[in-house]
């Protein structure tokens, strides 16, 4: 897959957008960390594959920065989904009416 700036796509980013697109409209502040999500996988996928963010030239690995990106791009996509998630707080909220 290709990405705008005519780069390829990498298999995390690839997959984060596939998520993203089936969460349909976004809403509120879910485009802007829906952005952000896109930014953290494409830079996991550099950091997995050696290869230059700007010209895709290969450079050496670092593996360190993976732990804290792949949980920098959980908490994000956590972000995004907990606006989505139904509010059922009330347990209780069913006592009130006759069964």
């Amino acid at each position: 897959m290709i990405m705008e700036g005519g780069g390829a796509m990498g298999s995390v980013e690839d997959a984060v957008r596939s998520d993203v697109e089936q969460l349909g409209d976004l809403v509120g502040v879910e485009p802007s960390l829906t952005e952000l999500a896109y930014a953290l996988a494409g830079r996991i996928d550099a950091a997995r594959t050696g290869e230059c963010e700007t010209c895709g030239e290969p450079v050496a690995q670092d593996d360190r920065l993976l732990p804290q990106l792949a949980r920098e791009l959980r908490q994000t996509l956590a972000q995004i989904l907990e606006g989505r998630a139904p509010d059922d707080d009330d347990d209780l909220g069913d006592l009130g009416s006759p069964d």
